[in-house]
């Protein structure tokens, strides 16, 4: 019975022996007790100080983006005349009433404004925007740069199948090209920035978010980017960047049914684009001649027809009204290559050659078509 006092010391200072050690393990950062006693509020600050620092980290990577790219990113500009009819200077008599012989007053307003964004490719003055920003041939256009010097376009290159246009330009100072990454490599839930002038109003204005999807088809043109980064309009030739400040791709286009739904050309399609402008210094390409929507699987099946390329419109005299596709028609393969929403229409005419015959397996009225196709060069 005297033995009890001396063992219950020893469990004691047994006991306290591995608290001590558990204390100092956590303050040692080791953590091989940690399931058997709990976390201090130093390891929940520890967590919280993590989190902190990887969205400063984010957020200094944004802001050194800004500073490299915005000095390579401009506004276009348009100068017009626009014509209008002053329908309070004559009378209206469709009946012949009164004998008005008054001929309506023609009135011209000059037209000035911010209408869209781009960049610059090219030491020697080569400025990449949509098509679209700049299609009215009658129209003068501007490039302003980031420290408000405004230079006029000299010529225009514009791309028939996409929607891309190269600006050639003078400038004065020294630019800085911007790199372009590659869009192959791209990921969904990769953060995206993009830099434009919003609204034709608010010149390099910077957004934020990440892809939001790849291999959209929009309009004519398929595997675009899908981004959740605000695109406005203005923002359309503007360049959407990686976290390292390369272009992935071209800014083209909103969604007006959705929010935070924004597209964008990806750039290797740009780079094509342009290889084969340096190499000829005009846009070669082979044209077939239609307007299309893509379907995908799931359309396909719940329509119960095939997938492909469904057939909107036929441009008159084009390839493929000469050689008899139709309104409706689906187009499944091309030289026995499927359609897919990552291999749309555009990108396999795009691997062919102005000349070159090609073979569409064509879906028309639960009918499977062969039809020959000879590419015809696309006229802008």
């Amino acid at each position: 019975m005297k033995k009890l006092p001396s063992i219950v010391a020893l469990l004691v200072v047994l006991l306290v022996g591995i608290l001590g050690g558990a204390v100092s393990s956590r303050l040692i950062e080791n953590s091989w007790l940690d399931k058997w006693f709990l976390k201090t509020e130093e390891s929940t600050k520890d967590t919280e100080t993590t989190v902190f620092r990887e969205i400063l980290k984010e957020e200094n990577a944004v802001i050194s983006v800004v500073d490299k790219v915005t000095p390579s990113v401009v506004t276009v500009g348009i100068k017009k005349t626009q014509r209008s009819i002053n329908r309070d200077s004559f009378l209206f008599d469709p009946f012949g009433f009164f004998g008005s012989q008054d001929q309506p007053e023609v009135e011209e307003t000059q037209i000035e404004q911010d209408i869209g964004s781009g960049f610059v490719l090219s030491k020697e003055g080569l400025v990449v925007t949509n098509k679209h920003v700049v299609n009215d041939p009658k129209a003068e256009y501007s490039v302003i740069t980031n420290d408000d010097e405004e230079i006029k376009v000299e010529k225009i290159y514009r791309d028939p199948v996409n929607d891309l246009a190269i600006l050639k330009v003078s400038f004065t100072g020294e630019v800085r090209p911007i790199e372009l990454g590659d869009s192959d490599n791209i990921k969904v839930g990769q953060i995206v920035i993009a830099i434009g002038t919003a609204l034709g109003e608010f010149r390099s204005t910077v957004t934020t978010g990440v892809i939001s999807g790849l291999g959209r088809g929009l309009g004519e043109l398929s595997n675009v980017i899908q981004t959740d980064a605000a695109i406005n309009p203005g923002n359309s030739g503007g360049p959407l960047l990686d976290s390292s400040g390369r272009v992935i791709g071209v800014n083209v286009a909103m969604s007006r049914s959705g929010e935070n739904i924004g597209f964008a050309i990806p750039i290797n399609v740009v780079k094509d684009s342009v290889s084969n402008f340096e190499a000829t210094g005009k846009f070669s390409r082979p044209f077939l001649g239609v307007r299309y929507q893509l379907l995908d699987k799931k359309t396909a099946i719940l329509n119960s027809v095939p997938q492909g390329a469904y057939i909107v419109e036929i441009v008159a005299g084009s390839p493929a009204e000469k050689a008899g596709l139709k309104e409706n028609d689906i187009v499944t393969e091309i030289d026995n290559v499927k359609l897919t929403e990552k291999n749309g229409l555009t990108e396999v005419i795009s691997g062919n050659k102005v000349g070159d015959e090609i073979v569409l397996k064509v879906f028309r009225d639960s009918e499977e078509l062969e039809i020959t196709v000879k590419l015809e060069e696309a006229s802008q």
